[in-house]
């Protein structure tokens, strides 16, 4: 069975550099002097008691001075960076497609004829699409205003109405 020495940190870099290299955890740390290894003979490190006996279950307790984790708050400004940064990142596939499909190809629309590459056929369509998802965002936007709208009106004129 294997044992973890009192006070094993896996975050701390020291311990986990030893705990994959188990020939790291022969040599003593500078600090300490000693060996960090259990004993083979399937003891305790703090009570000296068989491993398998309850006298054997260790208690952890925090270390002294370790910082709290910190918790980072989200900014507008990171939140505009990473949406930069994503549009940043789809512009240049974009811009590689584009490029990459360079073969012109015949393309009708309502009666117009004409030959475009087909990376700019594709880029113009899915603007198109684009602007008609916008479009129909837009409408509801403004329909659930309205709706809004029309509901404080007449809040505001049923209390009006009682204050009498």
């Amino acid at each position: 069975m294997t044992q973890t020495p009192r006070g094993f940190d896996p975050h701390d870099s020291k311990d986990a550099l030893s705990s994959q290299h188990p020939g790291a955890a022969d040599a003593p740390s500078a600090e300490e002097g000693h060996n960090t290894r259990p004993p083979s003979d399937g003891t305790d490190l703090v009570s000296g008691a068989p491993a398998d006996s309850p006298s054997a279950q260790r208690v952890e307790t925090p270390r002294e001075g370790a910082p709290a984790a910190e918790t980072r708050q989200v900014t507008r400004a990171g939140m505009v960076w990473v949406a930069v940064a994503s549009a940043l990142v789809v512009l240049i596939l974009l811009i590689a497609f584009i490029l990459q499909n360079q073969e012109y190809v015949q393309v009708k629309f309502f009666g117009l004829q004409g030959s475009v590459p087909l990376g700019i056929a594709l880029f113009i369509a899915a603007v198109g699409g684009g602007v008609l998802v916008a479009i129909a965002g837009a409408a509801r936007i403004i329909q659930l205003r309205l709706a809004a709208h029309r509901a404080r009106v007449s809040r505001q004129a049923g209390q009006g109405t009682r204050r009498r």
